[in-house]
């Protein structure tokens, strides 16, 4: 049946008592259709203040509900919550496929060695390369996952997102559907991938300096008007590189850190990437538990904090704007999702505890150490 057609007067087996919506969502009818139930009424005050009220009686008879309108009716549709995938989840397994292949093609460039000419060779040398970036990517994701699992939020397992870039990926993501049952979920989902992220740079950042470096051969050697690409590293890795006593940077340009310590770069920028406190990035999560919707506040401020320093950079010290460009477009996007606002409701607002609170300003802080006023300088 269509959820608009005229519901019928039966009343379903599953879902919440009736009475315990009264006091926020006057009940007309309930009809099911399948394992979905419709409540079809009136809400008795604001629709969010109505959903963030009776959220929680749904979400302990084992349902996801939300309000919405069909044929001009208020309805609350609720369906069963989900408790992990169905079946195998053919599209993560070929996004992580594709993945594979890219971070390898990548990876071997990065060994010099070509894919193309000689693909068993690349896969061969650049494997330890690929499985550093996943071995990162992978993690942080599913410290967001095992918090959501705990939670009791439905969430996906990771996307991985394949793509030709310096590390051969764009990331990966988890979706999450449904409202947060309070502010501490809301947090513990948001600053368990960038924590366990930061533990799985720190653990390839030590691995990969103790590897021996990787050496230019002479067909790879670049002309003397050649454009090359310079990665700068962040505290936290020199830091590192200090603590252990080995070689980060080397005089010779023909002399590189493995490229295992180029996959702990990356693990280190999407860190810092994630956590500026906008919208749906990490950041903006653990913001949005820490202050509430006072957080909307610094999320206006960040865009023009990213085009600044991207001014200074470009005009102050003189970097050219193929250096710098990647805040003048981490600014814009940060302007996107900050108009947009937050766009996951939370039902129960209650404060989080000082624990809480402390972990957060930590967790900014370590993302300050993974911070690269210019990550990659366009040389030539």
């Amino acid at each position: 049946m269509a959820a608009d057609e005229p519901p019928s007067q039966s009343v379903p087996e599953a879902g919440p008592p009736l009475s315990a919506l009264a006091d926020e969502f006057h009940v007309e009818d309930v009809r099911r259709d399948g394992e979905t139930i419709y409540y079809y009424g009136t809400p008795l005050r604001t629709p969010e203040m109505t959903m963030r009220n009776v959220w929680g009686t749904f979400h302990e008879a084992g349902y996801d509900a939300e309000l919405t309108t069909s044929a001009g009716r208020y309805v609350i549709v609720a369906e069963p919550a989900s408790h992990g995938p169905d079946g195998i989840p053919w599209k993560n397994v070929l996004l992580f496929l594709a993945t594979v292949f890219s971070t390898l093609y990548v990876g071997a460039r990065w060994f010099y060695v070509d894919p193309v000419a000689n693909p068993v060779e690349a896969v061969l040398t650049a494997w330890p390369f690929s499985a550093a970036i996943l071995f990162v990517l992978g993690t942080h994701e599913l410290g967001h996952y095992a918090m959501s699992r705990y939670h009791d939020v439905d969430a996906s397992l990771p996307y991985f997102l394949p793509f030709p870039t310096l590390i051969g990926t764009m990331g990966a993501v988890i979706r999450m559907r449904g409202r947060m049952p309070n502010r501490k979920a809301l947090f513990d989902i948001g600053a368990a991938g960038p924590l366990a992220g930061l533990v799985a740079t720190v653990l390839v950042t030590v691995v990969g300096l103790f590897l021996p470096p990787v050496v230019a051969p002479e067909s790879f050697a670049p002309g003397a008007d050649a454009v090359t690409i310079q990665l700068q590293f962040p505290p936290l890795i020199e830091g590192i590189a200090f603590l252990t006593g080995q070689q980060l940077s080397y005089q010779d340009p023909t002399v590189n850190a493995h490229p295992v310590v180029i996959g702990a770069w990356a693990g280190a920028f999407i860190t810092l990437l994630n956590l500026i406190p906008v919208g749906q990035l990490d950041g903006g999560h653990i913001m949005r538990a820490m202050f509430g919707e006072a957080h909307d506040t610094v999320a206006t401020l960040v865009p023009v904090g990213l085009f600044s320093l991207a001014g200074y950079l470009h005009f102050v010290d003189g970097f050219a704007w193929d250096s710098v460009f990647i805040w003048v477009f981490w600014g814009g996007f940060a302007a996107f999702i900050a108009a947009a606002g937050s766009a996951t409701p939370v039902s129960d607002e209650e404060r989080l505890g000082r624990g809480r609170m402390a972990l957060g300003v930590l967790t900014f802080v370590l993302g300050l150490l993974c911070f690269m006023p210019v990550p990659v300088a366009i040389v030539g």
